[in-house]
């Protein structure tokens, strides 16, 4: 089967990264797993720091192979073109720079000082399956991490980073550039670009609908008939309570 089209030939809709930023990665799995899509959920990587904002922007690209000692010498990082620097420096703004470790988090796949340039150079976040090191620095950003976890280490330990903006595997899931990475407290999801649009529009419904269930069942509604609405009368009140709950906003 062919790879996915360009991310640069599928334009997306101005209004769908600000919708996206709005849902939540529940909502978004549930709309995929409609959609056949049963393995979009990144394993294993969860937020540095609490209170971030969701995490929402395409994806730039970074592979790491297992490291050997002629190919990851300390002075490798002195190469111009070592993919992981060129990665943070060329990382486009409002992108999401997502790592594919092998799952292996048993050295970092960057630090607090790239994460802050990247932070700087405008990047969405980052999303990782292996670990950061620095990580208290890390999770002071204001930019969203997602990492497997703490990891002091080196890159240079495990990883040797060889492509960028290639397709990869992050946390076993396939990420193609340009796919749409949302990112909450419950962790990470990959839309196909392709499905963004569609995506993010289907979320404003079904983010209001859950709204308006956990509203019911706080006043003591069962959930049978109601989640989902097979009661024709839980639709009903969800239309009355969209007028009422649109009346009183300002």
């Amino acid at each position: 089967m062919p790879n996915p089209m360009p991310a640069d030939t599928i334009a997306l809709h101005p209004e769908t990264l600000p919708r996206l930023q709005q849902a939540s990665t529940a909502t978004v799995a549930t709309l995929l797993f409609k959609r056949g899509y049963h393995n979009a959920y990144v394993q294993g990587t969860m937020p540095l720091g609490a209170g971030k904002r969701t995490l929402v922007g395409p994806a730039y690209t970074l592979r790491y192979i297992p490291t050997r000692p002629d190919t990851d010498p300390l002075d490798a990082f002195r190469e111009p073109d070592h993919p992981q620097r060129v990665a943070v420096e060329e990382c486009p703004k409002g992108a999401v720079l997502v790592m594919d470790c092998r799952q292996d988090a048993s050295a970092a796949s960057a630090g607090s000082i790239l994460l802050t340039r990247l932070q700087v150079r405008g990047a969405a976040g980052v999303v990782t399956d292996g670990g950061i090191r620095d990580a208290a620095g890390a999770a002071a950003l204001d930019m969203p991490v997602f990492a497997a976890k703490p990891s002091a280490p080196t890159n240079l330990t495990k990883h040797h980073a060889v492509d960028i903006g290639l397709p990869i595997a992050c946390g076993g899931v396939a990420v193609y550039p340009g796919d749409i990475i949302l990112g909450d407290d419950d962790g990470v999801m990959v839309i196909p670009r392709h499905l963004a649009d569609e995506i993010a529009t289907e979320t404003i419904g079904m983010e209001e609908f859950e709204a308006f269930v956990l509203d019911e069942v706080k006043r003591g509604v069962p959930i049978i008939g109601l989640y989902p609405p097979t009661d024709p009368d839980s639709l009903t009140r969800f239309a009355a309570w969209r007028e009422k709950t649109a009346a009183e906003r300002p």
